[in-house]
């Protein structure tokens, strides 16, 4: 009857290698069930973070240009000199 008490004893509580390994196996499980959908939203999340560095270049590239076009304009405002009655 002590075996028997001692054997049940045993088996109720597993060794804390044992919890790890069930542990192991549940999270392996669940990434097995989630991969897809993990999968999807890293590719859509890597797409978005694209499309806004792609988005920010071309707009900063446009900014530039139109700072260049406006220093253009404002160097042969200044070579023309001032707009008075006379000159105009």
């Amino acid at each position: 009857m002590a075996e028997k008490a001692a054997e049940e004893s045993a088996k109720a509580s597993p060794s804390s290698g044992e919890k790890q390994l069930t542990r192991r196996k549940q999270e392996l499980d669940y990434w097995k069930r989630n991969a897809a959908r993990l999968r999807t939203r890293n590719l859509g999340t890597g797409l978005l973070i694209g499309a806004c560095s792609v988005s920010y270049t071309i707009l900063s590239v446009k900014q530039e240009r139109v700072l260049e076009e406006l220093d253009d304009e404002a160097r042969v405002h200044i070579m023309r000199g001032p707009r008075t009655g006379a000159n105009s």
